[in-house]
């Protein structure tokens, strides 16, 4: 096993519907907001921390490859990987590959070795200088929005119970930058399989209330050294 090629993936994610990634409030204000969004501690600034982007492909390749039931909801480990029936180890494979196992898995030195290093490692996603020098300095637009919503009554329409939940809005511009590990003992396979989760990305969503529209995002640019890929998540087809 040896570290072949050390690949940077990186680009513009546009969000095409307001997001919301909570910080999670100290403490509550009547009538202010319920749930900020996450700020950078220095500049202020909302980003989109890598471990959300992480987590949230993993969840939907694993829901992909079928091995939600029985992993319970939980991270894929190693140990549950091994009982997979198999039809679904070569998925499960490469999902522990690309991402890791968890924290409680003990391997023993010949699975490590079957395994090798995580092959991703995902950055915290800033938002886009030009993007946010254009929006705030020469438009003056905001970087965050209130969205109220309430609970409406099926019977008299009445709308109760409101609450306001701190977004960035749609269009705001984050940079997204990724890398990965390529092996001598990795195949096509494995890259194929990152492809689908950033495909499957786009097609879901980030952060919160998805169901409602929230966190819908797009790639507007994505290169991996410096080679357009976006053909390549436009010609994936996810079909039964």
């Amino acid at each position: 096993m040896k570290l072949e090629k050390f690949s940077q993936i990186e680009g513009t994610l546009e969000l095409l519907s307001g997001l919301h990634i909570g910080a999670g409030n100290a403490e509550m204000k009547i009538g202010g907001i319920d749930t900020t969004v996450i700020r950078h501690p220095h500049t202020d600034l909302p980003y989109i921390p890598g471990s959300s982007i992480k987590g949230k492909i993993r969840s939907l390749l694993e829901w992909r490859a079928g091995v939600v039931i029985d992993t319970k909801g939980k991270p894929l480990s190693y140990g549950v990987y091994e009982k997979l029936d198999q039809d679904k180890k070569g998925d499960g494979l490469h999902i522990l590959q690309l991402f890791g196992c968890g924290a409680g898995d003990k391997l023993s030195d010949e699975q490590a070795q079957a395994l090798g290093p995580t092959r991703v490692s995902f950055w915290d996603c800033s938002l886009n200088e030009d993007w946010h020098r254009q929006a705030v300095e020469d438009k003056h637009l905001l970087l965050t929005e209130a969205k109220s919503e309430n609970t409406i009554n099926r019977i008299t329409g009445e709308a109760s119970h409101p609450r306001y939940t701190e977004r960035v809005p749609a269009g705001a511009q984050f940079d997204f930058r990724m890398t990965l590990k390529q092996l001598s003992t990795d195949g096509d396979q494995v890259l194929h399989l990152l492809y689908n989760g950033l495909k499957l990305l786009e097609m879901d969503g980030l952060g919160g209330s998805g169901s409602r529209g929230y966190g819908k995002v797009r790639f507007s640019s994505l290169v991996m050294d410096r080679q357009d890929i976006l053909p390549e998540l436009a010609s994936i087809q996810f079909t039964a």
